[in-house]
């Protein structure tokens, strides 16, 4: 079956808990186990990325509410992965960043994700500053 992707696209509790394991672990803490609500109340956007009716794939689209964005949690299944679920999700979200009036979609990633968002989806390397809270 071919992948559907969708922006805010519907996506439920359980099904974004019960990946934990799957798409990415500690995501989120136990507590924060309401993602939907945290998505509908601070995100700009998300996409969910479908097989069938099955989840394979997601991002978050974090913003300050003006002209910066930033995917979060990207996430595909195990099953999924090498098939470009992952680039799709991301450019969906970067698709829809844009159409939303952001200039600037930024991204943070350990070293070892660089080919992912460097190459695969196309973010320039950028200099920034970080401080461990």
């Amino acid at each position: 079956m071919a992948i559907t992707y969708m922006w805010r696209g519907g996506v439920q509790n359980d099904e974004l808990n019960a990946e934990r394991g799957i798409l990415r672990d500690a995501v989120y803490s136990e507590e924060e186990s309401n993602r939907v609500e945290l998505l509908d109340r601070h995100s700009l956007g998300w996409v969910v990325a479908r097989d069938g009716g099955a989840l394979v794939g997601f991002v978050n689209v974090s913003w300050d509410g003006l002209v910066h964005a930033w995917p979060q949690d990207t996430m595909v299944t195990t099953a999924a992965r090498g098939r470009g679920v992952g680039t799709e999700v991301v450019r969906v979200a970067t698709r829809e960043a844009k159409a939303a009036g952001c200039e600037w979609l930024h991204v943070d990633f350990e070293d070892h994700l660089r080919p992912f968002y460097l190459d695969a989806c196309g973010f320039s390397p950028a200099d920034a500053g970080l401080i461990a809270l």
